[in-house]
């Protein structure tokens, strides 16, 4: 008996430490890049939950890593089922991006602190589901760094850097909506400073 009470109690404990950590940031913030140094550096069990995408894999990208890269048709089946937390079609340009509640749930329940790193229309959608997640904004030093960001990239069309730029704003607009923010131009100190608030919330 006694040790069915310490099993319980242990799973109450994993239960109770589990929490969903949402990062949002228009896109060259570095949102990537700062995740990739706090998984390694933050004793947090932090887990990534990966997206499902219709757009196609781009070179050296795996599925169920980077993404679950799903047909439309699957998207749209999953998306009537209710499986997704948040979906919505990004960029005007056709391509649905989503979290399914499968990449969470089950994480939370083992204790886990399952980060999303999601739009703001998505974390609005999120914080509906759950309302105390940790919500962080990550941005650059001003719009004029994030423009330089991108065209450095060399990737993106004026056409589209307008459009990303355009994005960016609106987002950046949202930014007090989120309990956190981060300025993003200088990476180690925006690890520490996103380490810091992940140990100290949650206790």
């Amino acid at each position: 008996m006694d040790s069915l009470s310490d099993s319980l109690a242990t799973l109450v404990m994993q239960t109770a430490a589990g929490k969903l950590v949402v990062i949002s940031g228009p896109s060259g913030a570095g949102k990537t890049t700062l995740l990739k140094r706090l998984y390694v550096n933050c004793p947090r069990p932090l887990q990534a939950s990966v997206s499902a995408t219709t757009r196609p894999p781009r070179p050296g990208e795996v599925d169920g890593v980077d993404y679950h890269f799903l047909s439309r048709e699957e998207f749209a089946r999953r998306r009537e089922a209710g499986e997704f937390l948040e979906c919505f079609e990004v960029y005007q340009r056709g391509d649905w991006y989503g979290t399914l509640k499968s990449e969470v749930a089950p994480s939370l329940a083992a204790g886990k602190w399952v980060v999303l790193e999601i739009d703001v229309q998505g974390t609005l959608a999120v914080l509906q589901h759950y309302p105390d997640a940790l919500t962080i904004f990550v941005r650059p030093g001003s719009v004029d760094e994030l423009e330089r960001r991108l065209r450095d990239r060399g990737t993106e069309s004026e056409a589209a850097l307008a459009r990303r730029l355009e994005v960016a704003r609106r987002e950046l607009a949202s930014i007090d909506r989120y309990s956190y923010q981060i300025v993003n131009d200088d990476i180690d100190r925006a690890v520490r400073e996103l380490c810091e608030i992940l140990t100290q919330s949650g206790d």
